[in-house]
């Protein structure tokens, strides 16, 4: 019975992941945790920071007891007041530190989708990489059977003294040499494997059949996430430079105390107030500090010249590496019809001299380059297939659209 239920099972376990579920596995591992992590972290301190900007409410009691009484110190009492305090302007620095915290966030938030894409575009070159190898394997698997065809043909020549010695022994080193070939390609299929399995952080099984759709309309001007984040950098660094500056406007604060006493004095001709409320508008204006702020907002400002030299550095590569993404892409296309008609050119010739070889026309030495050539063609034209697909998310990657959105 537990046999019948595992053969039904089976076929389940061994369903292979298509490209769209392989990056929906990539997204969430802890790389991506943590980018979100530090979205919320910095949100929670934009929630902190503005709290600390609304009216600040304190209580306060004291008891106190004294061995020398005196008219202001009664010999024992106590003492309780509530208190407001409002920060009414600081020199525009509340507002601006907002518009730096709002920058930030938006800075995570896009390099959140900038690693997103990224990994997706890992993932798409893995998956298209190996499904060439896996037809490169296939090629190289019918390689050898037929060479191992024409090995068991030439061993029946030999007996009968119709072939040589020599010509079997260079189809068997042909045999273990593609043996050897194979090994490897074995090997980097697996190392791509390990890869994936690294990155979804569970063991895959790829199957066939997902690829890329083109996009619809040529960009021109790369939009990738990445830059954005930058962009919001700038902005944030741009925004410390003016907080720094603005210590050179008053500071204006309302403060409303009202306190309540309770005061017990052994003289008589000693009384106090039973409450008092004081209310009062507080400016403080620091006017000279021996270049202090001064220095503060220049190495504020100097960082933003910097940063923002890097982001126009890095959006004109950006934009050059959109260039190039479509050129690959253009080239691409051409090597894919270039190993069609390879691969039709090969496989004439291969049938021609594969007649003649088994009818002892040639000799061995060119039949086996022609049977390279057909299987290197079959190989090549899968490999340029696969690539293109590759060059298609390139260009979707730099041009700033999200890669999971155009696999089907």
């Amino acid at each position: 019975m537990k046999k019948s239920i595992l053969v039904i099972f089976l076929p389940i376990f061994l369903l292979g992941h298509n490209l769209n579920e392989l990056v929906d596995l990539s997204l969430k591992n802890q790389l991506i945790d943590s980018y979100k992590y530090d979205t919320d972290s910095i949100k929670d301190e934009y929630e902190s920071v503005k709290s600390g900007y609304y009216p600040k409410v304190d209580l306060a009691a004291t008891y106190s007891y004294t061995d020398e009484e005196t008219a202001s110190v009664p010999k024992d009492g106590t003492k309780s007041s509530a208190s407001v305090n409002f920060i009414l302007y600081d020199g525009n620095k509340r507002s601006t530190t907002f518009s730096k915290y709002r920058s930030n966030i938006k800075s995570s938030q896009e390099s959140l989708t900038s690693s997103k894409n990224q990994i997706a575009l890992d993932v798409t070159s893995y998956y298209f990489n190996y499904l060439a190898l896996l037809a490169k394997k296939e090629a190289k698997l019918k390689e050898i059977d037929q060479l191992n065809a024409q090995k068991s043909r030439l061993s029946k020549f030999l007996e009968v003294g119709s072939a040589t010695k020599d010509e079997v022994e260079k189809i068997t080193s042909r045999v273990e040499s593609e043996n050897v070939n194979l090994h490897s390609i074995e090997l980097d299929l697996q190392t791509i494997l390990f890869n994936l399995e690294y990155i979804t952080g569970t063991k895959v099984v790829i199957s066939q059949g997902s690829n890329i759709k083109e996009l619809a309309n040529k960009i021109e001007e790369s939009n990738r996430a990445d830059i954005k984040a930058l962009e919001y950098n700038v902005k944030a660094q741009l925004d410390n430079a003016k907080i720094e500056k603005s210590a050179y406007l008053p500071t204006v604060t309302l403060d409303n105390t009202y306190t309540n006493y309770d005061y017990n004095y052994d003289n008589k001709a000693y009384e106090s107030i039973d409450d008092q409320n004081i209310f009062s508008v507080n400016m403080k204006w620091n006017i000279f500090a021996f270049g202090e702020t001064k220095n503060r907002y220049e190495s504020q400002y100097k960082k933003y010249l910097s940063l923002k030299s890097r982001y126009e550095y890095e959006k004109n590569r950006a934009n050059t590496d959109l260039q190039l993404a479509q050129r690959a892409y253009e080239i691409a296309k051409l090597k894919v019809k270039s190993a069609q008609l390879s691969l039709k050119a090969a496989a004439s010739a291969y049938e021609v001299i594969k007649s003649k070889y088994e009818n002892g026309l040639i000799e061995n030495v060119a039949y086996l380059e022609s049977l390279s050539e057909k299987y290197d063609a079959i190989s090549l034209l899968e490999f340029a297939k696969y690539d293109l697909e590759i060059k298609r998310a390139n260009i979707i990657y730099h041009s700033g659209e999200n890669i999971k959105d155009y696999i089907q």
